[in-house]
């Protein structure tokens, strides 16, 4: 067996002890699969170049670019795809192409994007989510990527609407317990799901548009609450990428 120089080494230790700081325990399989991407293709947990969502890794768009940095990437070109789109239904497709040197040929890489297979979260920005996702596929067949990247996950799930049920709380007491009892419905969705406390928190105060949570009002984080269960309910994955998105500070949680 090759000796593995001990700059790999580093980050792929480096890389284990964030992803379970992070995400929790990893598995025999995951651990195996980010020793690779760490050893071969210099991926960073800390820089965002991956994501681990239910035991699987995906590269981010962040990754891919920064691969094809550090490769030095000739050039990527990107064109719409005018007879696979219609604007008016929000239905956009893209040809890319990456060419890992002057001479290179080109790797041809397609993606495509309409309302029904986004996240909610972006909806709107289809046109934008079909560029990405035709870079990520063209860059990952340039450099031999087998992983699919987060932005090419496509949400088949309702969006979170609030809907009647999961806005119906337990019945809050009239006092202080009230806000206790906010609390602890927070961390049983918290643990119910295996959320991070710290990116949950983060999520919070941008959903209760203040700059720290305590300012946010008892009704508004009782929407919050209200709003991440049904969304843990319906599509964990999407809400994994939405949390996995903000900073991890190791700070108390909500």
């Amino acid at each position: 067996m090759a000796n593995v120089p001990n700059s790999e080494k580093l980050l792929s230790l480096s890389n284990l002890r964030l992803a379970r700081s992070k995400w929790g325990n990893v598995n025999r399989t995951a651990f195996e699969q980010l020793k690779k991407l760490s050893n071969e293709l210099h991926f960073s947990v800390a820089s965002g170049d991956l994501l681990l969502l239910d035991s699987r890794w995906y590269v981010t768009h962040t990754g891919l670019i920064r691969l094809a940095t550090r490769r030095r990437c000739s050039g990527i070109q990107v064109e719409p795809i005018p007879e696979f789109s219609d604007t008016l239904n929000r239905r956009y497709a893209f040809k890319a192409t990456v060419y890992k040197s002057r001479t290179c040929q080109g790797f041809v890489g397609y993606g495509d994007a309409d309302p029904s297979n986004v996240s909610f979260l972006v909806q709107g920005a289809e046109m934008r989510v079909a560029e990405t996702r035709a870079v990520n596929r063209a860059l990952r067949k340039a450099y031999g990527i087998g992983i699919c990247s987060v932005e090419e996950i496509g949400s088949l799930a309702e969006p979170p609407q609030a809907s009647p049920e999961s806005k119906k709380l337990p019945p809050q007491p009239s006092n202080g317990n009230r806000s206790r009892t906010v609390r602890d419905q927070l961390c049983q969705v918290i643990r119910q799901h295996q959320l991070d406390p710290n990116l949950v928190k983060a999520y919070a105060t941008d959903f209760c548009a203040v700059k720290a949570l305590r300012d946010a009002t008892r009704e508004q984080i009782e929407a919050f609450v209200a709003h991440l269960a049904d969304w843990a309910q319906k599509d964990r994955n999407a809400l994994l990428c939405q949390l996995n998105s903000y900073p991890n500070h190791k700070e108390g949680a909500a």
